[in-house]
Order: structure tokens, then sequence, then C-alpha cells
């Protein structure tokens, strides 16, 4: 598994979990939209930097991943960041748009 399909699969999850769990999809839905958005979003940075962090621990090859634990590596954090956010959006949209 790549590190793209990785994050857009949790990207995936997390709409489906802050969307249907019982509990938490009420207490989601109650917070104004923009601190959704951040912590939505925070989620999906901290997804990103741990998928980052299992390449540099050496864990990465085990798992599958195949970034690097550099400074180009760091740098495709941004393309790892956005497949998860347009993962993430996509299924809000079909599930609860």
């Amino acid at each position: 598994m790549t590190e793209i399909q990785l994050s857009t699969i949790v990207g995936i999850l997390l709409s489906l979990i802050f969307s249907y769990v019982p509990g938490l999809s009420t207490w989601y839905d109650a917070r104004p939209t923009g601190i959704k958005r951040m912590i939505m979003g925070g989620l999906l940075i901290v997804t990103t930097v741990a998928i980052f962090g299992l390449t540099c621990t050496g864990m990465g090859p085990d798992l599958g991943l195949t970034a690097v634990c550099s400074k180009s590596g760091a740098l495709d954090l941004l393309s790892i960041l956005v497949a998860a956010l347009v993962a993430n959006q996509s299924a809000f949209l079909v599930t609860r748009g």
C-alpha cells in the first residue's frame, strides 16, 4: 500500500466516523463550520505526519510504505495531505451531501 492509498483510506474513514458514529457525530455536527474544518484538517495533517514518521523510524517498508525519510520525502507530504483531503471531502459529499 502506498502512502497516498493509506492517506486516502484514512481520509474516508475519518469522514465516515465523524458522520455516523453515535455520540461523536452529534457532537461534531453541533460545532461551527470553521471548527469542524479545523478538526478534520488537523486530523488529516496528523495522519500525514504519522505516515512520514513511520517512514523515518524504519517501519515504512514493513508496512509497504515507499516514501523516503529525506527533504524530498517531506515535500511529498503535501501530495499525501491533498489526497487525504480530497478523499475526506468526497466521502462527506457522497454520504452526507
